[in-house]
């Protein structure tokens, strides 16, 4: 039983965030995973949670995303290959993270995340228009640094959605602590973004996927979910019934079986053999 546990600390969980939120909101799923015995890193991106970083500093989705990639980059030896979980937004970060560092990841898991559309002959893309069609996003606060006439440049949620799409489902305390927490998050200029979370293949393509269906989603609802799902098959689909968006707060214990036993599937082969007894 120990033997196994100490293999278990060769795989590497990272746990991404989504939009306005912090490393914090995966406070209930890091002792989960780090009492099966594994090793976890949940990050702030930055200008989120306690990063230093404020979203006005923040020019191009690379500055956003640099806590993610410096933490990649920073990885070395087969050990070091990781479980990419992205929530919401974080979809987008890991999405990136699997093409610059295809080969130090083993499986990318996305939990109610934006996940890319594949393009015959063109590649993948966010569907940031399909998402949008779909959204809602009633009382949150948009910001127009660059001016009225420019298109905003933040976006912080309303404590309204927040309260009835985003947590509805969750422990009160929960919705307290996140309206407590959040921060604005980074809106950035369409054509340069696609050209900088440009995503092929060659990298991207070649990663296992894993996609968490949250059944009680308000925000990104399980039809648009399925939708991403279809226009980009993955390996696996996991649902959760009766998880809202917050899957972390509203279903925190089926959210980790769920990534014990993905950690079991794509990443077992990560542990040093046993030896024979």
């Amino acid at each position: 039983m120990e033997e196994e546990k100490q293999s278990r600390r060769h795989h590497h969980f990272v746990l991404v965030h989504g939009a306005c939120h912090g490393a914090w909101c995966w406070y209930k799923v890091v002792p989960l995973l780090k009492q099966a015995g594994y090793k976890v890193t949940a990050l702030d991106l930055a200008a989120s949670g306690i990063h230093p970083k404020q979203v006005t500093e923040l020019g191009l989705v690379s500055d956003y995303l640099a806590p993610l990639m410096e933490l990649m980059a920073s990885l070395t030896g087969e050990e070091e290959k990781v479980i990419l979980v992205g929530h919401s937004m974080g979809g987008v970060g890991i999405s990136v993270a699997m093409e610059k560092f295809a080969e130090k990841v083993a499986v990318a898991v996305y939990v109610a995340a934006i996940m890319p559309a594949s393009h015959p002959g063109v590649g993948y893309s966010f569907p940031k228009e399909e998402c949008l069609k779909r959204m809602d996003f009633m009382d949150s606060h948009f910001s127009f640094h660059n001016g009225p006439e420019n298109p905003p440049t933040s976006m912080l949620f309303g404590p309204k959605l927040m309260s009835t799409k985003l947590y509805q489902l969750s422990p009160p305390e929960d919705l307290t602590l996140g309206m407590m927490l959040i921060r604005p998050s980074p809106l950035f200029n369409d054509e340069e973004t696609e050209a900088e979370i440009a995503l092929t293949s060659e990298k991207f393509g070649l990663v296992p996927r894993v996609y968490v269906v949250c059944e009680a989603d308000e925000i990104y609802k399980p039809d648009l979910q399925r939708w991403m799902i279809e226009n980009n098959p993955t390996d696996d689909v996991k649902p959760i019934s009766s998880a809202d968006h917050m899957a972390m707060f509203s279903k925190p214990q089926e959210l980790c079986t769920y990534l014990l036993e993905l950690a079991s599937k794509y990443a077992s082969w990560l542990s040093p053999p046993m030896e024979p007894t």
